[in-house]
Formats: C-alpha cells, structure tokens, sequence
C-alpha cells in the first residue's frame, strides 16, 4: 500500500470533496482517495503500482479544478472594483428602503376578534414582507445566492425547484406541528432563551453568508459551512449536485416554524386556542402557505440571474444578507440581556402611580412598538402592567421579559401583567424578536403611599414611535433643558364655581394651553376642561402633575377633563411625560 498528496486549486464546498473523490477513486490503481476542501489537497492511497500522474491530473480537470497550490488569500478584498459595488449596492438598497417605506410595507397592521383560516393566510401574507423576510426570507436569500454563484451551471428550474421542496415542507411541517399544539396545547411551547440562541446562530450565518457574497473578504469567500458527515448524509447533502437535497429542503421548511416571529407566534397561540388537531393544522397550514409567495419570489429571482449582472446582484444580496444578519444578531443579544435594553423604540418615559399597594404602569402595544417604553418603579412594591393591545396580530404582540420570568402574546385590548422588583436595575422586556424594546427602571423606595419618583430613565436616548416624544411635533426638546413658562392669561377670572362647590377651569389647546395659569382653592374639588383645536403631536397629548394626582393621556380632539383635589396650598407646575411645562395650578 502507497500513499500520496495532491494539491488541488478551486475547491470551494463541502460537495467539491465528494465529486474529486468519486473522480480520483476511478483512476487504475487507486483504493482510496481522502480529498480536503481546507488544506486544499487529496490523499490518495494505492495498491502495488503508482498510479498515472497524467491519469490523475485529468480525473481532477474533469471534476471541474486543476493540480496545484493554491495562492494564499487576503482577508480584505485590494481591488477597487469590489468597494465600488459594495457602494452601489448600498444605494440601491437604501432605493428600495425609502420605496417600501414610503407604500406602508412596514406599518400594516390587522384587527379581527376572530381568527379564520383566510385570516391565518392574509396574516401570512403580512408576514412574508415583513418580519418573516427578515429572519427566514434573508436566510433563503443568502443560501441561495451562494448555491447559485457556486453552480453557474445549474438551470433556472434546478436552481427554483428546490424552494418548491421548502415551501412544501414549511406548509406540511406548519400544518403538522400546528395540530400537535392544537392537540396538546401550551406544553409544545418553546422557550425565550432557545429563541434567542436560534436567532443568534440564524444571525451569525447570515453574516457569515452575507460577507461572503459581497466579496469583499476573498478569504471569508473560499471558506464553507461544513456539516457533520452523518447529518449530511441524511439530509442528502453527501453527494455533489447542481441543486440542494430535496429531503433537506422540505426539512429545512419545516424547521422554521421554530424561528421566532411575531406573527407566527400569534397563529401559533390561536392554534392552542382552538384545541383540536385539524384546526390547529389548518391556521398554521394556511398561514405558511401565505408566507410562501414571498419567499418563492426570492428563490426565483436568484435562480434566473446570469451573467454579467450575477456578480452585481450578488453583492446586492450580500449586503442585504449581511444587514439582516447583524439586525438578527442585535436583537437576539438583547433577548439574552446584552446591549441596551431600550434601543430601538420610542423615548416615551413614563412613572407609576401606586393604587390599593401596587404601582399601575399603561403601555400600548401598537404595529411599530411600544409606548411608552420607559418606566420607573420601586423596588419591592408590585408592579400591575396594563397594556392595550391595539395590533394583537403583529411582531410586538410578544412580550418578553427574562429576567421576571414573563413571556405573553398579547390578545386584542386589554391585558395585565404583573411582578414584584425585588432590586434596584434595569428589566429590559422586549418582542419574541427582539426587534421592539423598552425598559423598567427600578429605583429605590418604600413609600407605599405616594407615588413613584418621576425621575427620567438613565437609559440611551431612543428612537421614535408613534405619538411619542421625538417624533416630529409637540415638545420642543422633551426631555432636557429648564422649563419654559409663558402665562397666556390672568388667573383668578378663570375660575367658576358650581352650586356643588366645584371649581371649575377650562383652557383651549391650540400649540399650548390658553389660558394656562389657575388660582385654585385648597380643599375643594377641581374640574379643568380642555379642548384641542387640533391633535397634538409628541408628548402633548399628556398632563402630569403627581402631587395632585394628575396622570392624564388622552386622545384629541375630544375634550378632555381633569378631575383633581388639591389638598395643600402651593404652586403646581403641570407637565407633559417628559417634564416640559404646560400650566401651573396655584393653590390657596
């Protein structure tokens, strides 16, 4: 028995080793060939005589590579013409933002009390543009991608057929998985931490494929994803071919229903909800099957690219992959409890009021987030959460709190949760994904009976949501700087008492309360009266004063009243949420 090594150049995959070993093991006199992607090499064992060299050289031109060593690689790309794509394609991605921005993509949100299999595929439908494309659709866009750069080869059917199996197994595996959670219920519920450490390892490879593709790490590029030899070869992935296994594809659809999403938990609860198996088959089943057109589109838009645009398309979805992958990695570190807590909504901060020994925080789950997201509590007093539910059938309806043990999909209305802080920190709460946080500040404290500190989160400033605080109107600066006071009329005139005793004030809310100065007397009931001309915008839409009991946020342009009693003579500034004046009630 003899042995000897063979350089080999242009390997780039796992299935590159297996077609060169079932080349090399036809040349005369070979026993057994061990080819290495990594080392870039094949160990071929022989009997008695020494195989042909020219023999040997041929099997590997004719599996498609050459005889040699291969140069080593940079891990940075030094060719200008890489860079300048790399730009392009972040152009043309920020086009195509901008223009699924500017249609609504990103804000459709769906109500209904009941959830019908045409419901289930319209929400599906919802899915597939949106957080499903940016888990699954990315995952699909990076595989393929790459699948089909490194099989030029390959038709367009063999390149799409496979995304034919994925969907097939996405639905069937959906509709299989749904009717056991129909049949067993809520004790097929997955996890937050395995969620989060699925989206990670989903993120990473996203990244991984998404440097890849864009080319700008030409060593990165001729790395590969191997997977253990007894996996492979059950997903069909031993052998090489011009298109995936169609039985790793059909398991590969079905394994997504694992992958955190929103929506998918949504069905998934309403699948519970319905307690039989063909129900609970048949939500999922029709959901996964709205999802599919979306996720088909990709894999026939990367499976009929050619030529000289492929190489431009590639860094196009490269890019796109490597987004969605860092995106993924960020929101599944911050399920785990890394980075911050509260970076990705609105900078809506808001305090407890304590009622019968407990401390009331409202929040309102909308399509795009929470608000407010901000909240400061004390430690050791229960916490009664009360969250309006306004998009039950999209990505935030999933909360998510480890560190209190909470994990809840949220139903239409209204829902309570509740715990006990037990110290001074932070508890972030986030969505299933990730993607939409907030925070409760814990502060210390044990007066049971007043309210909470109104001290403002030490948490980074974020980015807007909604009718929030930073979101283009309203407050002027919420949130920093000394409170500007500008008495827009005389005060005692503005006051009138009715036969019951009740002292009575209005103002008009035309960008500031007119008039927004009032003598009140100590000890009789206040009712102040306030009609908008218009819907504010920002934090205006809310009057705080806690001294006075006054937690007030309600929608314009409907007349709101504030009902008070002043028990102890002094000046009150009335506040919006962020601490920018709005009036000042001067007690008697």
């Amino acid at each position: 028995m003899g042995h000897l090594k063979l350089p080999i150049k242009g390997m780039h995959c796992r299935s590159c080793e297996i077609l060169l070993e079932g080349k090399l093991k036809d040349v005369r006199h070979v026993s057994s060939v061990r080819v290495s992607y990594p080392n870039g090499s094949a160990e071929i064992s022989y009997v008695s005589d020494y195989p042909s060299h020219k023999d040997l050289e041929q099997a590997v031109r004719d599996a498609g590579y050459e005889v040699g060593q291969r140069e080593p690689l940079s891990w940075l790309s030094r060719s200008y013409a890489d860079y300048r794509e790399l730009v392009a394609a972040g152009l043309t991605l920020t086009v195509l933002y901008l223009l699924a921005r500017s249609f609504g993509l990103f804000d459709i949100s769906l109500q209904t009390s009941d959830v019908t299999y045409s419901f289930a595929f319209v929400i599906g439908l919802v899915a597939g543009i949106s957080t499903c494309m940016a888990i699954v659709g990315g995952l699909i866009m990076g595989i393929s991608a790459r699948h089909a750069e490194l099989h030029p080869e390959a038709t367009s059917w063999q390149k799409f057929r496979p995304h034919l199996y994925f969907n097939l197994g996405r639905v069937g595996g959906y509709a299989l998985l749904g009717g056991a959670l129909g049949t067993l219920g809520s004790f097929l519920k997955i996890s937050g931490t395995f969620q989060a450490l699925l989206t990670l390892a989903v993120g990473a490879v996203m990244v991984v494929l998404g440097l890849k593709l864009t080319g700008i790490s030409p060593r990165l590029k001729e790395t590969s994803l191997t997977l253990p030899a007894s996996l492979a070869k059950f997903l069909g992935l031993n052998r090489h071919q011009k298109e995936y296994s169609h039985k790793s594809a059909v398991v590969s659809g079905a394994l997504t229903f694992f992958l955190p999403c929103g929506f998918t938990q949504a069905m998934q609860v309403a699948s519970i909800g319905f307690g039989s198996f063909a129900s609970g088959a048949l939500i999922m089943g029709f959901f996964a099957l709205g999802t599919a057109p979306a996720l088909l589109s990709i894999g026939g838009l990367t499976s009929i690219i050619k030529g000289a645009v492929a190489r431009r398309f590639y860094a196009i979805v490269g890019l796109a992959v490597l987004i969605f992958g860092i995106f993924n990695v960020n929101n599944a570190l911050a399920l785990v409890g890394f980075g911050s807590p509260a970076a990705s909504v609105g900078s809506s901060v808001s305090s407890a009021e304590i009622v019968d020994g407990k401390q009331i925080v409202r929040m309102t789950q909308k399509n795009a987030g929470y608000s407010p997201n901000s909240f400061t509590v004390k430690k050791d007093i229960p916490v009664k959460w009360i969250i309006t539910s306004e998009a039950p059938y999209s990505c935030a309806a999933s909360i998510y709190m480890p560190s209190m043990g909470i994990q809840q999909n949220l139903k239409a209305g209204e829902n309570i949760i509740e715990f006990t802080p037990t110290q001074t920190e932070q508890l972030p709460f986030s969505c299933s994904m990730g993607m939409y946080r907030g925070v409760f500040n814990v502060v210390d404290g044990t007066d049971v009976d007043g309210v909470v500190s109104t001290a403002v989160s030490s948490a980074p400033p974020l980015a807007a949501v909604g009718g929030s605080c930073g979101s283009g109107g309203g407050c002027g600066g919420c949130g920093g700087g000394t409170p500007r006071k500008l008495v827009t009329a005389p005060t005692d005139d503005s006051v009138k008492t009715d036969a019951s005793g009740v002292q009575k004030i209005s103002s008009r809310d035309s960008r500031g309360l007119s008039p927004n100065e009032f003598t009140v007397k100590a000890g009789k009931a206040v009712e102040w009266t306030i009609t908008a001309d218009a819907s504010p915008a920002g934090c205006m839409v809310a009057f705080v004063n806690y001294d006075l009991g006054i937690a007030i946020d309600e929608s314009y342009p409907k007349p709101t009243v504030i009902e008070f009693t002043p028990t102890k003579a002094g000046d009150y500034d009335i506040t919006c949420p962020m601490g920018m004046w709005r009036a000042t009630i001067h007690v008697k």
